[in-house]
């Protein structure tokens, strides 16, 4: 009778738990953003962390790129070399040979004179061993060399311990505090295509069209600023607001900082993922009467996203992905 309530109960909570579950998920799709689009042979890695987006982006969640697994595919680690131990090693095969045969002379009728002589030369084969183990690693501490001492006259540059590589400055742009864009020249471990102030200017630019866009609901300036397939992830989006009777208003859009995580080329394609912080008034405003029921239009809310801009053979960029920071 206990056991037949203890697996309702169980079965009970585990329902309760998937339901929940459910739930949980759905109000996590029901909401705008998350991370979506493609990246190229780089959709489902993890761009370069900037001053922008120093945390690591969230994956992929929606994309027509197939994920083959083989982008994160965790490394091998191989096993260390387990050190020679007491029962390892030459001494672990004496000690089993000595028991060995120590268990034959009992079987062949030794009795437990001969099985305790064989423990009394066990013991002596213990306290041996141990001496030596301790001789052994008594020597080998005397022969490490001191790290004050080593790499001493020509061989300094040899045995001198590489000082940590701070990740190169990527190139950044923006308008800080409201100053004027930044126009470092991009690094060349993060911008593999050479980038120019005018593709940095596009970005900013494109951050505020595409939010513009989505705001009024405009699908041809969306076909002109994103890519096709970006274009039916956003107007999933816009479609999902007209079914609940709501809209979603992005106004007074201002880039605070950004920065190129990434640039590189694809066959004629070449990519740029930018990690951009910016602030806004974004709410949700009811389709029949226009009141606010989600966000404060009052008060600006700051977003870091990394976005990610394609061009096929020299023309003009397009917003392929979107990644939450």
């Amino acid at each position: 009778m206990l056991n037949s309530r203890t697996t309702r109960f169980a079965a009970l909570f585990a329902g309760l738990f998937l339901a929940f579950s459910m739930v949980a998920t759905d109000h996590a799709d029901a909401r705008r953003g998350g991370s979506f689009g493609s990246r190229g042979t780089r959709t489902f890695q993890s761009a370069p962390p900037t001053r922008t987006a120093p945390q690591e982006t969230a994956p992929m969640e929606r994309s027509m790129t197939p994920n083959t697994g083989q982008q994160n595919a965790p490394r091998q680690v191989q096993p260390s070399a387990q050190r020679p131990g007491l029962f390892n090693g030459i001494g672990g095969s004496l000690l089993r040979g000595l028991a060995l045969g120590g268990l034959i002379g009992l079987l062949l009728g030794h009795g437990f004179g001969g099985l305790a002589g064989m423990f009394g030369f066990l013991l002596q084969v213990l306290l041996i061993g141990g001496a030596v183990m301790l001789l052994l690693r008594l020597f080998r501490s005397q022969q490490a060399p001191a790290p004050a001492m080593a790499g001493r006259g020509m061989g300094n540059f040899a045995h001198r311990e590489a000082a940590p590589q701070q990740p190169p400055a990527a190139p950044s742009f923006g308008r800080i505090g409201g100053g004027r864009s930044n126009g470092a020249s991009p690094s060349r471990s993060a911008d593999e295509i050479g980038l120019t102030q005018d593709d940095l200017d596009t970005f900013e630019r494109l951050l505020s069209e595409v939010q513009g866009a989505f705001g009024r609901e405009d699908h041809a300036a969306l076909r002109r600023f994103a890519t096709p397939e970006m274009v039916s992830f956003l107007s999933e989006e816009l479609a999902d607001n007209a079914k609940n009777g709501v809209r979603n208003d992005v106004s007074d859009v201002a880039l605070l900082q950004a920065d190129i995580a990434e640039a590189w080329r694809e066959g004629s394609a070449e990519y740029a993922t930018a990690a951009m912080h910016y602030e806004s008034r974004d709410v949700t405003l009811d389709r029949a009467t226009g009141k606010v029921v989600d966000g404060d239009a009052d008060q600006a809310t700051e977003t870091t996203e990394l976005w990610t801009f394609v061009r096929q053979n020299g023309a003009d960029w397009k917003l392929s992905a979107i990644q939450q920071a």
